[in-house]
């Protein structure tokens, strides 16, 4: 998949943090380097996540965005941003996260820059989102929507959500299998040293939640849920990886329980879904969540709420179980059934390694390469 570019024309990344570049998009920044164009990436400051891209050849700019959309300091930031843009021209810029992609269009509208693609990474209206979420983003999404030559989102909801809003499929509308999965390397670990680590024997059962400590990941509402599991089984482990602010809340709250495990962050992430018998997801809202489709590639069953983003990955009854958010019975009940049934354990692994195939880097590569070809030629 290459691609040749008679001169060294420039593409900008634009998100609120550098962290979420990283995570994310390497992959499509290295693809658009191997096609020959100069990498541009700009986010608030940041110097260990912005030396990760600079080691790889990309051009950081810092810009002071502030998380919340009402910060004044988005004014400093939007300022910046234009004067960047005056001094800078891009054959494409690729805007993400609420913050940044607001400023970004309207930035690039008023210096007449573009084209403009805007990835959703899980729009922040949603069904069931809150009201105040309505009055909030969703007009902010219909002001800049003429501000946007092409949108992609990750999920069926979003998607639907994006034609009512007057975008065309195929023409400026575009549903990608989300940021890609790297199969291989989650589909080959080993998980007995994890085991053997954490002191877990062979026959004990490993539910695993990988998540940041933020009310969305609903952290409370599976502990409720666990403390139901516990009282059923005594050979069954919960291990819960991630930071966040959090933590101490939801450690103070498992003290009570007997066999969970706060693992913090770990870069093991693919050998500890091996160390697991099954993954849960209890997110009140997704967009389409990472952590499931490397469950996936893993070859685990999945225990997911019934939430945008979370229902395109699992299907209830074939490659896990998906619960209504709140129902925590349900949730215990589902865990219960996949901790006693081994072969069912075995069966939905299977099928989550089936159907994350759709979800392979390499394929969401050849889509996202498809889009940017559309822009870059027109």
């Amino acid at each position: 998949m290459t691609e040749d570019v008679t001169t060294r024309e420039k593409v900008l990344f634009l998100a609120t943090v550098y962290v979420h570049l990283v995570s994310f998009h390497i992959p499509f920044m290295k693809l658009l380097q191997e096609w020959g164009y100069e990498v541009h990436a700009a986010a608030s400051p940041d110097g260990r996540w912005r030396g990760e891209l600079e080691a790889l050849g990309v051009t950081c700019w810092d810009i002071p965005f502030a998380r919340s959309p009402s910060s004044p300091k988005n004014l400093t930031a939007y300022r910046a941003l234009k004067a960047l843009l005056r001094k800078e021209r891009f054959a494409l810029i690729h805007v993400h996260t609420p913050v940044a992609s607001l400023l970004g269009r309207l930035a690039a509208k008023c210096v007449n820059q573009g084209p403009v693609l805007y990835t959703a990474h899980g729009f922040h209206f949603y069904r069931g989102a809150p009201w105040l979420y309505w009055l909030l983003y969703y007009p902010i999404e219909k002001l800049a929507s003429p501000w946007t030559d092409g949108l992609i989102v990750m999920n069926s909801e979003d998607y639907e959500r994006a034609q009512r809003m007057g975008f065309r499929a195929g023409e400026n509308l575009f549903l990608v299998h989300g940021v890609g999965v790297d199969i291989d390397r989650f589909a080959h670990a080993e998980g007995e040293s994890v085991r053997k680590s954490l002191g877990i024997g062979s026959g004990e059962v490993v539910v695993t939640y990988v998540a940041e400590f933020t009310p969305t990941k609903n952290h409370e509402m599976f502990l409720e849920a666990w403390s139901k599991v516990e009282k059923e089984s005594e050979r069954i482990h919960l291990l819960l990886v991630g930071e966040g602010k959090m933590r101490p809340k939801i450690e103070a709250k498992a003290k009570p329980l007997r066999r969970v495990q706060f693992l913090g962050f770990r870069n093991d992430v693919p050998q500890i879904f091996h160390a697991s018998d099954l993954v849960v997801q209890v997110s009140k809202r997704e967009g389409l969540p990472r952590s499931v489709m490397e469950a996936m590639a893993a070859g685990k069953p999945v225990v997911a709420t019934d939430v945008r983003g979370n229902r395109d990955l699992v299907h209830h009854g074939v490659n896990g179980f998906l619960v209504k958010l709140g129902d925590v019975e349900a949730l215990a009940e589902a865990i219960l059934k996949l901790a006693y049934d081994p072969d069912l354990r075995q069966r939905m692994g299977r099928a989550s390694q089936e159907i994350i195939k759709d979800y392979s880097l390499e394929r969401v590569l050849e889509e996202m390469a498809s889009i940017y070809r559309k822009y870059l030629r027109e």
